[in-house]
């Protein structure tokens, strides 16, 4: 049995005052979460005060984005030891905005997931396709494509240490909205793609398509989704506990 998994993406979002009342009432309600893991990913200048808010509580923290590179003269990067140093579990790679809005290519999102596993951090690979790739018929050659320049980096064995996350990135924002059927056909395909069937079985896919309350457990119901990467409903303290509280 996967364990379920409820990830936070705060995106750039949050100040000092809005986060430490946000994470104080996250945890005054995580009494009532049964089953989910729970972490959030928030902005690198944000890491130090989230780190002291949630130490000693079982929420994990991370980061949104990271450097391909170790270290050096690259002026406003983020290396995956800086991340670690913070007491960071997870970080966001390769999430459809670093694709789309900053030209971030499928080696290069395969590159930084390699660099945070080389410094312990596990990382969550966002993966998806467009709403003209998806009206093409294109949404598994995207995926595979996406998912393969990974694997043939890192290997298969690699994805064991590893979170996908699918994002319909045609259903967020845009006023279309993805079936909980439709979601659970992609998740199906992607962990048809790994060929080590216990890599697969164990592998942990969230959805991060527009998850909200009012959906979360209808789509944490399906065979395949295992939780959620979840944007703006996890700024939202009863909302984002709703979510948490849907994982079975």
């Amino acid at each position: 049995m996967r364990q379920s998994l409820v990830v936070a993406n705060w995106k750039m979002n949050g100040s000092l005052s809005e986060n430490q009342s946000l994470l104080n009432n996250v945890k005054q309600g995580f009494s009532t979460v049964q089953h989910a893991e729970v972490a959030v990913c928030v902005p690198f200048v944000y890491i130090q005060q989230v780190s002291d808010l949630l130490k000693g509580s079982v929420i994990a923290w991370g980061g949104q984005n990271m450097s391909q590179q170790t270290s050096g003269a690259f002026t406003g990067e983020t290396s995956a030891n800086m991340l670690v140093d913070f007491g960071c579990k997870y970080v966001i790679v390769g999430h459809s905005e670093r694709r789309n809005l900053y030209a971030e290519s499928d080696l290069l999102v395969a590159e930084k997931f390699a660099q945070a596993q080389s410094a312990g951090l596990i990382p969550i690979l966002c993966v998806g396709e467009s709403l003209i790739q998806r009206e093409a018929g294109e949404t598994e050659n995207v995926v595979q494509r996406q998912l393969s320049a990974v694997i043939n980096l890192q290997g298969v064995a690699s994805l064991a240490q590893s979170v996908i996350a699918y994002e319909p990135v045609w259903a967020i924002g845009t006023g279309k909205s993805a079936t909980s059927q439709q979601a659970q056909d992609v998740h199906a395909f992607i962990r048809g793609q790994v060929s080590d069937a216990r890599v697969a079985e164990h592998l942990q896919i969230l959805y991060g398509g527009s998850v909200k309350g009012s959906n979360a457990a209808e789509l944490f119901a399906m065979p395949d989704i295992d939780g959620g990467l979840i944007g703006g409903a996890s700024l939202k303290v009863n909302e984002f506990l709703s979510i948490c509280q849907a994982a079975r």
